[in-house]
């Protein structure tokens, strides 16, 4: 109120100034006719009366002059008044206004107005304050504020307890909402808590399946919402737009770990945590980095990895299997196939007998023994094993490897002769092995 009768009286003096003015113009303006008035007034035959006259009504010329002077004087100095009051009034408005804005700015993130209802996931450690929970909301875009917001729970209760580990919040989440979430415990119809573990290798069918025996969600609901995605995450802004030859948009994306779910969880919560992970392990060690210095996107990374994933057969040989395909990606005038037996697997048992509508297109393409280069996307989903066995772009001179599955053994090759002998070698030990079993 005092800001408003403030402006009041500041506006009222410009009005009044501006008033006064005008009278004094006014009263110059009446003077000056009178003049004129007495000298038209003169005798014409009185020369003497007339030259008297004139020297006086020279005098009194000079005498208006000079005080005309003098109130010009005065009204520039009152002239000189009003832009600066102007200016003020101006700068006050102007303050008001952008106050008035800030304020409500603050009162709309505080009611989660106006926000973003994509799902966050933000993991608090034991014991964490109020201030470094703040912290992470704001760094997160959950809040705007930081300060405000601990003001807000320190005003509403200095001694809160926030509750370790993983925690679904939305940016349309009032304050209140926020501080409820983060210091209580499940409460919804969730069951019992479940850990889950997918094996790296796994497909996303495969994966629904696993879900769906642990009563955490529907097989079916998980593939499509884990296809459908949007869920903010910084990876996702780096998929390719065009996917008409996918047979999974995201497979390849649900990184292999294990992971705590409750039973009868919604569906989306749960994709939401999977993708939360996998953008977390793509951000550590500076593997974007390497993928770029590369001049590998995102998802030829992950491509590539889930092959190298299913050739390997151990992780100590995954950096080797990887050379080999850089090897032949980067000579593809000699070697313009990749020849991975999985993706001829992959195509045949896994996109095949769950084709909605069949396509052999997208079925040849997944398999490098008809298609040059890496196919469409990815044939399972790697570990960071694998993930790193690409970034590494070990440099080595092999084309070939072979091994022996049930020794584990991998051999590799620079030449097809090599190759050819270290295939009829695996193929004698298959025929020993077998003789000693038949005894």
């Amino acid at each position: 109120m005092n800001d408003k009768n403030e402006n009041h009286d500041v506006v009222n003096d410009i009005i009044n100034d501006m008033k006064n003015q005008s009278d004094e113009i006014i009263e110059e303006l009446e003077n000056s006719h009178k003049d004129d008035s007495i000298e038209s007034d003169l005798p014409e035959n009185d020369k003497s009366f007339q030259n008297v006259q004139t020297e006086q009504d020279f005098s009194i010329r000079q005498t208006k002059k000079n005080q005309s002077k003098s109130k010009k004087k005065k009204k520039k100095k009152k002239h000189s008044k009003v832009p600066g009051v102007l200016i003020l009034v101006t700068l006050i408005f102007g303050v008001s206004i952008i106050s008035s804005l800030v304020i409500i700015g603050y009162g709309k993130d505080m009611l989660g107005i106006g926000k973003s209802e994509d799902t966050h996931v933000i993991i608090v450690p034991d014991g964490a304050t109020t201030e470094e929970i703040a912290l992470m909301l704001e760094s997160d875009n959950i809040i705007r504020s930081s300060k405000a917001f601990k003001m807000f729970a320190d005003l509403r209760n200095k001694d809160i307890s926030y509750i370790a580990g993983e925690h679904f919040i939305r940016p349309n989440m009032a304050y209140e909402t926020l501080i409820n979430e983060l210091t209580q415990l499940p409460t919804e119809e969730f069951g019992d808590s479940v850990s889950v573990t997918f094996p790296e290798g796994v497909t996303l069918i495969e994966a629904g399946y696993i879900l769906e025996e642990n009563n955490i969600c529907d097989a079916e609901d998980f593939v499509f919402y884990f296809n459908s995605g949007g869920f903010g995450l910084d990876f996702e802004n780096q998929l390719p737009a065009d996917t008409s030859f996918k047979f999974q948009r995201m497979e390849g994306y649900l990184f292999p770990d294990t992971y705590i779910f409750y039973e009868n969880s919604d569906v989306e919560s749960v994709c939401q945590k999977i993708y939360y992970n996998f953008d977390k392990k793509m951000s550590e060690n500076g593997r974007l980095e390497k993928m770029e210095s590369l001049n590998l996107t995102l998802d030829r990374l992950v491509t590539f990895a889930s092959i190298v994933q299913k050739e390997a057969a151990t992780t100590n040989d995954m950096d080797n299997v990887a050379s080999v395909f850089w090897n032949r990606l980067n000579n593809s005038d000699i070697f313009p196939l990749l020849q991975s037996d999985p993706t001829s697997n992959y195509s045949k048992d896994v996109i095949r007998p769950n084709m909605e509508y069949y396509n052999q297109t997208i079925i040849d393409a997944y398999d490098t023994y008809k298609s040059p280069g890496l196919p469409p996307g990815a044939i399972c989903n790697p570990g960071i094993e694998a993930i790193d066995a690409v970034l590494a772009a070990k440099e080595t001179d092999y084309f070939y490897f072979i091994a022996n599955i049930h020794t584990n053994v991998t051999y590799f090759s620079e030449t097809l002769e090599q190759h050819e002998e270290y295939q009829a070698l695996i193929e004698q030990q298959y025929a020993e092995e077998e003789m000693q079993e038949n005894g």
